[in-house]
């Protein structure tokens, strides 16, 4: 069964970090670019980066760039993505997916595959 699981997200004050991670199960991420989105209530979907499967390309909203870092693991078959000076306008529900990742911009593929996302909460 294809599946990808996010896992690291909670509740952290203004200014703190946090490391979310994407596992991938059923079949091997090498393959694929993979992208992290978020949606805030009330908000549209965003992309929040990505990275591709080969060559090291990523992206990253302005919204973010500076402050999160999106890697991956092959051998161990997740993408992680750290966030650092957190906002509170970074509370969102994060969640990743394949991917089509160029440096300017990240959209879902045809794939679709996607994990159940996990919570971000910037708050005092």
């Amino acid at each position: 069964q294809v599946q990808l699981v996010e896992s690291g997200g909670g509740l952290v004050q203004p200014g703190g970090s946090l490391r979310l991670s994407c596992a991938a199960s059923g079949f091997t991420l090498d393959y694929y670019a993979i992208g992290w989105f978020r949606q805030a209530p009330g908000k549209e979907r965003e992309g929040v980066s990505c990275i591709s499967s080969s060559n090291g390309t990523t992206y990253y909203a302005d919204s973010v760039k500076g402050r999160f870092t999106i890697s991956r693991d092959n051998a161990k078959n997740t993408v992680y993505l750290q966030m650092n000076s957190l906002k509170p306008e970074d509370t969102a529900v994060y969640y990743c997916a394949t991917a089509m990742c160029s440096h300017w911009d990240v959209v879902p593929s045809r794939d679709n595959y996607w994990g159940q996302g996990t919570q971000v909460t910037v708050s005092s």
